[in-house]
């Protein structure tokens, strides 16, 4: 039995043998096609039935087809998104983290995939029609949001090509649109793009920031963000014991953020301890966080002891207006890893070292911090070799000089 539309419809239980038949009546309105299945229930012995009315033959072949694939799977094929993601209950959420990726995931399927999709039957959800939602959104909710809310839809559909309803998810790769929401996508080309421009700016960001927020605290994020390339989550678990002044070098051990139930502390994003250079603008502030302090306690707090998070930064200081007055208008907390990166690059740090200060497991992802003439010289380079390498015999001999003299 199952709600819809709150009465009690009957349907064939699962692994029953259905009999069927379509008989044509002339009515007064017209001709109509009856479907109707029959079966014996397994627990009581009892024959039952289902028929029901259809507009054409085909209409009603289409039924049929329909109860006997609720006979066979257990899953009705005529129900809406809604139906199909409260029947789920969680179990889309297999996989995902509990303690920090459920939440938006959940926020995005309740408050947009629901109501902007919920009532469309499943099996007619197509791409078009989740490119149309996305565009909705978009106009309402930044691209994180959006992002969340796509990656959710894309586990509910997930699970309906699971059951059968679906010959393939039509929501894959949506968030991934290159124009999403409008003619021409305002997203950076490159993470570059994300980086302050100087230190300067750095600067007037940090005191502002303090003067804002009427506390040290705020400043001391601000600048750990940007000369670490950590995340915020990243410095909000660091301790004390974790900075090597001697050796000037920081170890990345762990992320503090806000998860369900609380705060969540667990190993950084994919599950890699690294080690960050202290450099010298950075090393009186650790002095002043460290002196004194046990080596188990957290490097960095709140004006109040609590944790600083995204959040917290964001609304003690009013981030977002306080960084475009200062000219910044495209600046968000993570930004700040992109600036530090970004200039470890302009500075000349070699890409494998860059890649594991930024604790990015693919070297590709790291290479877009590169300044672009970099970047193009190196991607000559892997041409180059890769032309080399399938010349097969005809392979140019390299020429070795010995002792001197002219090879050419």
């Amino acid at each position: 039995m199952s709600a819809k539309g709150g009465s009690t419809v009957r349907k064939p239980p699962l692994g029953v043998k259905l009999t069927v038949d379509v008989e044509e009546v002339q009515a007064p309105r017209g001709t109509a096609w009856w479907a109707r299945v029959r079966w014996r229930d397994p627990a009581t012995g009892r024959r039952e039935s289902l028929k029901r009315a259809h507009p054409s033959r085909e209409a009603a072949v289409t039924w049929i087809e329909q109860m006997q694939s609720l006979a066979r799977t257990g899953v009705d094929p005529t129900q809406t998104l809604g139906e199909y993601v409260a029947a789920l209950g969680d179990r889309w959420t297999r996989g995902i983290d509990p303690t920090s990726t459920y939440d938006p995931y959940a926020a995005g399927l309740r408050r947009r995939v629901v109501p902007t999709l919920g009532h469309l039957p499943l099996t007619l959800i197509t791409a078009g029609l989740v490119d149309r939602a996305i565009d909705r959104w978009e106009l309402e909710y930044g691209r994180s949001t959006v992002k969340n809310t796509v990656s959710a839809l894309v586990l509910v559909l997930d699970e309906a090509v699971r059951d059968g309803l679906l010959p393939r998810n039509p929501a894959k790769d949506r968030a991934r649109r290159r124009t999403v929401g409008r003619t021409v996508s305002t997203e950076p080309g490159s993470p570059r793009d994300l980086a302050l421009p100087d230190v300067a700016t750095l600067q007037r960001i940090v005191a502002a920031v303090i003067q804002a927020g009427n506390h040290q605290a705020w400043g001391d994020a601000v600048t750990l963000l940007a000369t670490t390339a950590l995340r915020i989550s990243e410095v909000a678990g660091l301790r004390v014991g974790d900075v090597d002044l001697d050796r000037g070098l920081l170890q990345v051990a762990r992320q503090t953020y806000p998860g369900r139930g609380g705060l969540v502390t667990k190993e950084t994003k994919g599950r890699r301890r690294r080690t960050v250079p202290i450099i010298e603008p950075l090393r009186e502030l650790l002095v002043r966080l460290t002196t004194g302090r046990r080596d188990d306690d957290r490097l960095l707090v709140g004006p109040r002891g609590g944790v600083i998070t995204t959040a917290t930064l964001r609304d003690a200081t009013n981030s977002d207006q306080l960084v475009a007055n200062l000219g910044q208008p495209g600046l968000v907390r993570h930004g700040l890893r992109h600036t530090a990166l970004t200039w470890m690059a302009d500075a000349g740090v070699n890409l494998h070292i860059l890649q594991r200060v930024a604790g990015h497991q693919d070297p590709a992802v790291t290479a877009r911090y590169l300044h672009p003439d970099t970047q193009a010289m190196l991607d000559a380079g892997t041409a180059f070799s890769a032309w080399w390498s399938v010349v097969g015999p005809e392979q140019p001999a390299l020429t070795v000089l010995r002792g001197g003299g002219d090879a050419g």
